[in-house]
């Protein structure tokens, strides 16, 4: 049975499939032969729309890193206490990890290699410096442990975090997306809040 191409394709479904093939291949082992067989359209529409996969890369590290960094600008996230912040931002990573799980598992596997690599992985090194910050102070006021190291605790956070896109499918029956975000701001805060 031959499937049929596709005669249109926009940016965003390109970047769907771009998507899916980088976290199946990996972002090296994936060719723009890989991506045009992947979409069903030939590598010249491909760059009717993109100038090549590295634009396909940082169109979606983009979109992950956007995602993050807006938690940071939300309202709870900018006032009130430094603990209910930290609560706040937490719960809501974990739910931008499971709207946009493609893309932010893409994020996570980039290594550096190239040019929006390294770009990517300094814009995750800010957020992460930032969350680090509010953590701080969260701990400043007393309000969070203070005998964990921040770094040590921010990096833990984090680990528990971002071992979601190794395990979370959103097809399966098991824990929902609020279940999950629950568990996790549980599981942090209960050993991070001080008594």
């Amino acid at each position: 049975m031959t499937t049929a191409k596709r005669d249109t394709y926009t940016p965003e479904t390109l970047l769907s499939v771009a998507v899916r093939v980088f976290n199946e291949r990996g972002y090296d082992g994936t060719s723009m032969e890989h991506l045009s067989k992947a979409a069903g359209i030939s590598k010249s529409s491909i760059y009717h729309h993109v100038s090549g996969k590295e634009e396909l890369l940082r169109r979606a590290v983009s979109r992950a890193l956007d995602g993050l960094f807006a938690i940071l600008e939300e309202e709870h996230a900018r006032a009130g206490r430094s603990a209910d912040r930290l609560e706040h931002v937490v719960r809501r990573m974990v739910e931008v990890l499971i709207a946009e799980l493609p893309y932010v598992t893409l994020l996570l596997r980039v290594r550096g290699n190239t040019e929006t690599e390294r770009w990517a992985l300094e814009r995750r090194r800010d957020f992460d410096h930032r969350v680090a910050e509010l953590l701080k102070a969260a701990a400043a006021d007393g309000d969070v442990r203070a005998d964990v190291e921040v770094r040590l605790a921010t990096r833990l956070v984090f680990g528990m975090i971002n071992s979601i896109v190794e395990w979370y499918r959103p097809d399966t029956r098991g824990a929902s997306d609020r279940e999950v975000a629950d568990a996790v701001v549980r599981l942090v805060f209960s050993g991070l809040r001080q008594d």
